[in-house]
């Protein structure tokens, strides 16, 4: 959605493990399953919406606000911790977060397709979605039209951020701790998804759809070089090879649209 809107938010992996850490230590502090999530979901979509703020109260450019994020993210979460946060709690519902079954069908796959449905539904069938697609096709039309389009765009922030927080819980589950550097390099993995699925950077055209089929992509390419015994640095280099390629295929699809 936030790409839709015509923004980005490459702070998104040092939110990831900074949400992992903060929530295990509520856990172990607390051994309540919902107060470490809402301590998660608070931060990240605290994170969020002051990305949100950053980009549409003080107008600085998205990509510039959250690479400052992330640098901030990142030494602070050293601050918070110098080590990784060990599960001392032994919760059973926080190991079934990352690693539980519902049937044959684990629990992350559960929660990510409640989250793509209701995604979906608020993209396609709500004019809420409606504007969204209209704030990154023309910003300038949608607020003469009377919409402000700031609003829309920290929501999509804070909509991101809470997403982060979800993730960030279900890495930490399934590695069993809170790691400060589990995030490093997600945030071009995320991106690289979305674009190869469709979405325009410059906003406005985009589908949900499209964002899961590059996911599987990635993911897909990822398995075969481990499958193939290849050297996995090379998964940090395909997601790179992706972006400068479907950036470029959507130069030119835009060129086309535009003859």
């Amino acid at each position: 959605m936030l790409v839709i809107a015509a923004e980005v938010d490459l702070s998104v992996g040092a939110s990831l493990a900074f949400v992992g850490c903060i929530g295990m230590a509520v856990l172990n502090a607390t051994h309540s399953l919902a107060l470490g999530m809402l301590a998660a979901l608070a931060f990240a979509g605290g994170v969020g919406l002051a990305n949100g703020l950053i980009v549409t109260r003080l107008k600085v450019n998205s990509l510039i606000a959250t690479i400052g994020t992330m640098m901030m993210l990142q030494g602070g979460v050293y601050l918070f911790t110098r080590e990784a946060v060990q599960n001392q709690h032994q919760l059973a519902g926080f190991t079934a977060l990352g690693a539980g079954h519902a049937g044959v069908v684990p629990i992350p796959v559960i929660v990510a397709a409640v989250i793509f449905l209701i995604a979906w539904m608020t993209l396609r069938l709500t004019v809420l979605g409606r504007f969204i697609y209209a704030v990154g096709a023309n910003e300038r039309a949608l607020r003469l039209s009377g919409v402000r389009s700031e609003r829309l765009k920290l929501f999509a922030f804070v909509l991101t951020g809470l997403c982060v927080g979800v993730a960030g819980m279900i890495l930490s589950s399934l590695m069993n701790a809170g790691q400060p550097t589990a995030g490093r390099g997600f945030e071009l993995t995320v991106i690289a998804a979305v674009i190869l699925g469709g979405t325009s950077l410059a906003g406005g055209r985009g589908s949900l759809f499209g964002t899961l089929l590059g996911v599987l992509v990635l993911k897909v390419i990822d398995n075969g070089i481990i499958l193939l015994g290849w050297n996995q640095d090379l998964q940090m280099i395909v997601p790179g090879v992706v972006i400068i390629l479907a950036t470029y295929l959507d130069v030119v699809r835009s060129k086309a649209n535009a003859r």
